[in-house]
């Protein structure tokens, strides 16, 4: 059973602090890269309670070309949520930062590189994204290919499929269908999801003073985002959660016609769900303060329309958000990751839902910046979310 490890004293705190204040006594980058990709890969993967330990700590076998097994359902994983769902890690390049310095000159992700010096190719593992804005019937084909680096950026999707594919004898399709923009309060809001109030301070036009007034947020369906308690919603071409049943739908689309797709595959099941967002969140509390109660309707919402009542859910963290340093909707945000794993207070999720605490792992910048382009975050993260999802899956007995 793998779920969220609360701490129980302060010595997580204890050595989150030092890893901070640690990395901020380092300035020359090359004094930095040296010690994140020696013994100090350790220390990074004790600072990381409930995610998969540091690339480099607990290096993964070399792919061996094979297909996987046809005659079984292909497993398929959906990845959800912004653009940090999206291929913004630098392939090419000489300096930190790039996939190829990483692999080359730090010796890291031996297993992206075959003997010949070229990317690896996983012929059990398909990588599928679809994209599109707002509702059903706009979509794009982003990437339709063997898991493999292709063009000039990576995802977290080459980790997470990289721990499937050695985990699983079955066909693994990671199917992406997500776009940037987006927020789970709004745009990617779940079924089911009710509208609330919200009181907030606004600055009066005619005297330039703040006043609180009352707001009422869109429930799913609704449009616009908030409008003020007591008069009449003026609905615009947008509603709430149009991206989620856009982003549903184009998912559903590949799952129809799953051969055009997958090579040979007849059958599927949706096994699980990757859920890498809350950028957009941070910058509305009204959103963030619900982060906790619509992340929560996301996962059943997402099971009932995938008819995969017991599909697993991976929750990644934004990466510049600490646990020690976080505030305002940072924390509401951070808070709500980490409680919806909580067996506690979502029992019936038990062995179902994990969070991935990915500052530790993350290679600095924000989210949004898209972590600077740094390969090795989009690496890092993919790879603790993939095992966490395998680690969910092994505990169930799939």
């Amino acid at each position: 059973m793998y779920e969220q490890r609360m701490v129980e004293d302060n010595s997580q705190v204890q050595i989150d602090c030092l890893f901070n204040h640690f990395i901020d006594r380092i300035n020359h980058p090359m004094v930095k890269t040296r010690l994140l990709n020696s013994a100090f890969l350790v220390f990074i993967a004790l600072a990381t309670t409930n995610s998969a330990p540091v690339q480099g700590s607990e290096p993964l076998p070399d792919p061996d070309g094979k297909p996987a097994d046809m005659t079984r359902k292909v497993k398929v994983f959906i990845i959800m949520g912004q653009s940090n769902t999206l291929e913004m890690g630098k392939v090419k390049g000489d300096k930190e930062g790039s996939l190829e310095y990483a692999t080359k000159t730090e010796n890291l992700y031996p297993f992206m590189v075959d003997d010949t010096g070229n990317w690896t190719v996983r012929k059990d593992v398909r990588n599928l994204h679809v994209m599109g804005s707002g509702g059903p019937g706009r979509t794009s084909i982003k990437r339709n290919d063997w898991l493999t680096v292709s063009g000039g950026k990576i995802g977290i999707e080459t980790g997470i499929g990289h721990h499937l594919g050695n985990a699983l004898d079955e066909p693994v399709l990671i199917l992406k269908s997500s776009i940037g923009n987006r927020s789970l309060g709004w745009d990617l809001l779940p079924p089911d999801s009710p509208s609330y109030e919200f009181e907030m301070e606004v600055k009066n036009r005619q005297t330039k003073k703040l006043e609180k007034k009352t707001f009422i947020y869109a429930g799913y369906g609704q449009s616009p985002d908030k409008w003020e308690k007591g008069t009449e919603p003026k609905p615009i071409g947008w509603k709430a959660g149009v991206q989620y049943d856009g982003d549903v739908a184009r998912a559903k689309e590949v799952l129809k016609n799953l051969g055009d797709f997958y090579p040979g595959a007849t059958e599927y099941e949706v096994a699980g769900f990757l859920w890498w967002q809350g950028d957009k969140d941070r910058y509305n509390t009204g959103h963030a303060i619900k982060y906790e109660q619509n992340l929560n309707n996301l996962i059943a919402a997402l099971r009932k329309d995938f008819n995969a009542p017991k599909a697993k859910f991976v929750c990644a963290t934004l990466g510049q958000t600490s646990r020690e340093n976080a505030k305002g909707n940072e924390k509401l945000i951070l808070d709500a990751m980490f409680a919806i794993s909580d067996v506690a207070k979502y029992p019936a999720l038990k062995g179902d839902v994990t969070t991935v605490y990915t500052n530790p792992i993350s290679m600095g910048s924000a989210s949004n910046a898209h972590y600077g382009g740094n390969a090795k975050t989009y690496m890092n993260v993919g790879l603790a979310m993939g095992k966490a999802m395998v680690e969910l899956l092994q505990a169930a007995g799939k």
